[in-house]
């Protein structure tokens, strides 16, 4: 079966493709991979599996969830440890202040260094992600810390989405000197309710126009940089009744439409607990796929399920190519090609070159 369109996303079990793994990429529906720590044992483990990758098709999109802090999947072997995005936030914020005699103060010094910070930290996770061969990561949080989420907490920059905004752009910034593209979350916004939707489904019950003029401000103000885009699996009922990544609302009416977003869409996790009860009731992967895409997200995640048998794998490809079969789901052109333009353009430079490289020095210096 061929398909103008490879929307899925899924996940392996090892460090190493076994034949089911490449059976199961070779699916004209699956347009991705996710990598986790599972998949991780060395740099060189990591390049011959992306290397493997690559040979089932070429135009597969590695990712790899790598925001630095506490979500970081590769920590060993030579990989820099990322900050917190908190960490450039408080910088952002000490304005440059020094304790001791003679300290000199200059008012927005610290916004200065925070941003330059933040440009290091994308090029430097850029930078080693793509010398291993990872086209791509999930990065950066644009939820604003209101100190209520323990999910997002310090991935968040700042409670100001104007600091979040600048934070972001100079993330963004680091990012695309490396090559690689970038991805906004959770849209509209994740930080102001308490609940986990990993495990539970978090409901924000305030105002559109609140959202807009708070959470949501990041989005519009990244138009220029902002390359995919993954909503929360989070209801807003004064909004629609649908979590944001299902909703036709939130994605084409206020994303697309107000908004003006015209970059990829992304699915969160749809293992989740928050995308599979919809409307109260368990549905499921092949349905809370087509719910999603249908809604106006270009890709779909499903991870963690190619542990065991992978039943739950198998089940989605078959359930597509249903759906494909009988008209449930039509590939769209344009989303293919949000998914292709995320493919970096140029070539990475090899780890032991990119050591020598001033520029990543020079990023590691600002870090520290």
């Amino acid at each position: 079966m061929t398909a103008m369109h490879a929307p899925l996303i899924i996940d392996i079990a090892g460090h190493s493709l076994t034949d089911v793994d490449r059976a199961r990429l070779a699916h004209p529906l699956v347009g991705g991979i996710i990598l986790f720590a599972r998949n991780w044992e060395s740099r060189a483990q990591l390049v011959q599996l992306c290397a493997d990758i690559k040979a089932v098709k070429e135009d597969l999109l590695i990712c790899v969830d790598h925001e630095g802090g506490r979500v970081q999947r590769f920590k060993t072997d030579g990989f820099t440890h990322i900050p917190s995005m908190r960490t450039f936030g408080e910088m952002w914020m000490n304005d440059g202040v020094r304790s001791g005699k003679g300290s000199k103060h200059r008012e927005g010094s610290g916004a200065m260094r925070a941003m330059n910070a933040a440009t290091a930290a994308g090029y430097v996770l850029g930078s080693e992600l793509r010398a291993c061969g990872v086209d791509f990561s999930f990065t950066p949080v644009l939820d604003l810390d209101y100190g209520e989420s323990s999910v997002i907490g310090d991935r968040s920059f700042h409670r100001d989405p104007r600091v979040v905004t600048a934070l972001a752009k100079s993330l963004m910034h680091g990012l695309l000197q490396a090559g690689m593209g970038n991805c906004g979350k959770h849209f509209p916004g994740h930080g102001h309710v308490k609940a986990d939707s990993h495990i539970d489904i978090p409901v924000d019950k305030r105002k559109l126009k609140e959202i807009l003029r708070e959470d949501a401000a990041p989005y519009p103000w990244l138009s220029s940089v902002l390359t995919a885009v993954m909503p929360a699996h989070v209801i807003y009922p004064k909004v629609d009744a649908l979590p944001a990544g299902f909703s036709k609302v939130w994605l084409q009416d206020i994303l697309r439409g107000e908004l003006r977003y015209d970059g990829a869409i992304f699915s969160d996790d749809l293992s989740m607990e928050a995308a599979r009860r919809i409307d109260g009731e368990v549905i499921s992967y092949t349905e809370a796929a087509l719910r999603a895409l249908n809604a106006g997200c270009d890709m779909v995640l499903l991870c963690n399920q190619s542990l065991g048998l992978g039943e739950h794998v198998d089940a989605l490809l078959d359930g597509m190519d249903d759906a494909l079969r009988t008209g449930r789901w039509v590939p769209d052109v344009d989303s293919e090609s949000r998914r292709l333009s995320l493919l970096p353009e140029t070539m990475p430079q090899p780890w032991d070159e990119l050591m020598l490289q001033p520029a990543y020095q020079d990023a590691l210096n600002l870090l520290n």
